[in-house]
């Protein structure tokens, strides 16, 4: 039974609680064997026995077919058999026979009418509910906004947005449920959960079927060669709402009723191996609670997990909350959203997308169609976010939209849906995302870390850093087994890079993604990291000058910072730092300029208390280049700081 039931059922009973077939209220019929019919139908209806319920009261309504409250048990019973249309039809000969007989049966009537997508009808239903007098100011509430709700569904279904749905096929769905949970920002594999029938030496009575996590392959054709995660990952229970990291190393996942569990689901986390995975380790009472913590998702920095819960302290009956991952490994107490994102009702199933800006998830408490709806939120500059945006119709109906996910690219959804027919029951569903409600597009810089003499794989630590700002908007390691890394590069930003080993000089990248430089295609780069010996030198890709000046642009002090620790972390380390030029002037005038650009670093480390002794400066003017200078790039790349290991 969806939610959505399961909230109108009690509505549906909460109302019943004034209705007349409680003893000693007088019913509107004189016949004796109707009323019997009746009373018996009331007594299986509350056995939960729907059959034998429906048959006595269709007996009751055929003795007398104008028994009011016959109609209105009639109406319960077919809500409860999943039958909203006959129910409604029920409810409204109730409300013909008798139209003042309770304000409750016209909001009954109002949110059936919604849940069936008639916003129209529903809105007068609820219009009717508040024109009885001396009604609670809650429920008076409550009728407000759901006519706020239907005329928002009037609205959104005479302005639908794009929705082209197209079915992933017989390589991802079955005649079972599939639930999408994950892209990788190079869209090469898809992360989905397939809940499969349990085998029969091992059936649950209870639940007789087994929710497994798959991968499946981007090929040209689509995706294909969907496989089963397998073990440590999936077990004989149920496992649920995987996300996977941007850079593709880290697997966090919900697991239910597990002996290392502190409430009824909790939040797991595993790490990428190789091709395999670590086993999976519980977050610790700090992320789970009590009570239900479940639907994670990482963000493109590194360190910022959401996820939903029901614990206490939240807004409503689930929240999205957040906790940061910290310098020493472990992770912070969960922050609530917020009031601009949740509310006093259910908000579930967060994805923040890979820009780091927009987050998407499913609310029942924001302006929607009915249900569970779609929507996103985008965080300022100030960590703010922004008033939730409906995803609109025909992508959001009268029916529960739970889960969506977006690309890199940020111009393609996926959701899970039982409404679009399909293979079976939940499918996979791929479209284009229209504009406006599109992320910030990102790429992504992949390759693999190896040691420049041996060849050696490694492991290494990637900052990425606002050059702007000098913020760190993004950590992350290569792979311990084969060093390959994937690092998601936000547009509409220039960053520097910085790649990092214990006993090796670092990396230095920038990437210019801001203005007219902006890009989307990948960056495929392998990152070779020299060991630390004399004669060893690195380019400083990330100190920058004006054009035929030596003072240091501001930019240029992530770069001067990590050749500041290098020295404080080796205190025996000596280099040269040298400038170069390109061919552009005389040799003269480069020779001088490339000897004062070398100095200004020099100085900036003298005065950070590096010794004298261990550090000298060179100009090399246009006497070593790189490249060509036939071509501006080969010019640009001839134009540059380095240093180089004299002494350790």
């Amino acid at each position: 039974m969806t939610r959505l039931i399961i909230s109108l059922l009690l509505f549906i009973n909460l109302c019943l609680s004034a209705f007349p077939q409680q003893p000693g209220i007088k019913l509107s019929t004189s016949n004796k064997k109707a009323e019997k019919h009746f009373n018996s139908a009331y007594e299986y209806y509350n056995k939960h026995d729907l059959i034998q319920a429906a048959q006595e009261i269709g007996k009751a309504i055929e003795l007398d077919p104008m028994f009011v409250e016959a109609f209105w048990l009639k109406g319960d019973i077919l809500v409860d058999d999943h039958k909203f249309q006959d129910a409604l039809q029920s409810y409204q000969i109730v409300a013909d026979l008798n139209p003042d007989i309770s304000p409750n049966i016209h909001f009954i009537m109002g949110s059936l009418g919604k849940k069936l997508g008639k916003y129209g009808e529903a809105k007068k239903h609820f219009i009717r509910f508040l024109s009885f007098d001396h009604l609670p100011a809650a429920k008076r509430k409550n009728a407000e906004n759901e006519i706020e709700s239907c005329e928002f569904g009037i609205y959104a279904v005479e302005h639908p947005v794009p929705f082209l749905p197209i079915n992933l096929g017989d390589s991802i769905n079955t005649p079972y449920d599939e639930f999408v949970n994950a892209v990788t920002s190079d869209e090469e594999f898809l992360y989905f959960t397939r809940k499969n029938p349990r085998d029969s030496e091992t059936i649950d009575r209870t639940n007789k079927f087994e929710e497994d996590f798959y991968r499946a392959k981007q090929t040209s054709t689509g995706w294909r060669n969907a496989l089963n995660l397998g073990t440590p990952i999936n077990t004989h229970g149920n496992e649920g709402s995987l996300s996977i990291s941007p850079d593709g190393q880290t697997l966090f996942f919900a697991a239910c009723n597990r002996e290392d569990g502190y409430g009824s689901c909790d939040i797991y986390i595993a790490r990428k191996m190789g091709d395999r995975w670590s086993e999976p380790e519980n977050l610790g009472p700090v992320v789970n609670s009590e009570a239900w913590d479940s639907q994670p998702t990482f963000s493109s920095d590194g360190k910022t997990l959401y996820f939903a819960s029901k614990r206490s302290g939240g807004k409503g009956s689930s929240d999205i909350w957040k906790t940061i991952l910290q310098p020493d490994g472990s992770w912070s107490s969960p922050i609530n959203l917020g009031d601009s994102m949740n509310t006093r009702m259910e908000e579930m199933a967060p994805y923040m997308h890979p820009d780091d800006q927009t987050l998407y998830f499913s609310s029942r408490g924001h302006l929607g169609l009915g249900g569970m709806d779609l929507f996103f939120s985008k965080k300022d500059s100030l960590g703010n976010w922004g008033s939730p945006c409906n995803l609109g119709y025909p992508i959001n109906t009268n029916a529960d939209e739970i889960t969506i996910i977006v690309n890199s690219q940020g111009n393609l959804a996926f959701i899970s849906s039982d409404n679009l027919g399909g293979k079976g029951k939940q499918d996979i569903y791929s479209f284009p995302l229209y504009k406006e409600a599109q992320p910030n597009p990102v790429t992504y810089f992949k390759g693999v870390v190896f040691d420049n003499d041996s060849k050696q794989r490694l492991e290494a630590r990637f900052e990425l850093i606002d050059l702007k700002t000098s913020k760190t908007v993004a950590e992350s390691k290569s792979d311990p087994v084969n060093g390959e890394f994937l690092l998601v590069l936000p547009s509409n930003h220039d960053y520097a890079l910085n790649v990092s080993k214990e006993g090796y000089l670092f990396y230095s990248d920038n990437f210019s993604l801001s203005g007219a430089n902006s890009q989307t295609h990948p960056f495929l780069k392998n990152v070779p990291l020299k060991p630390i010996k004399v004669g060893e030198s690195v380019v400083l890709k990330n100190i920058f000058f004006d054009t035929d000046k030596y003072i240091l642009k501001e930019e240029s002090l992530t770069e001067l910072r990590k050749l500041l620790a290098l020295l404080q972390k080796n205190p025996r380390l000596k280099v040269e730092i040298s400038g170069h030029t390109d061919n552009i002037g005389s040799a003269e005038y480069n020779l001088s300029l490339s000897e004062n650009r070398a100095k200004s670093v020099y100085e900036y480390l003298i005065h950070q208390h590096i010794s004298k002794e261990r550090i000298t400066f060179t100009g090399y003017g246009l006497s070593k280049p790189l490249n060509t200078n036939e071509t501006e790039q080969g010019r640009a790349n001839n134009r540059r700081t380095e240093f180089k290991v004299t002494g350790n």
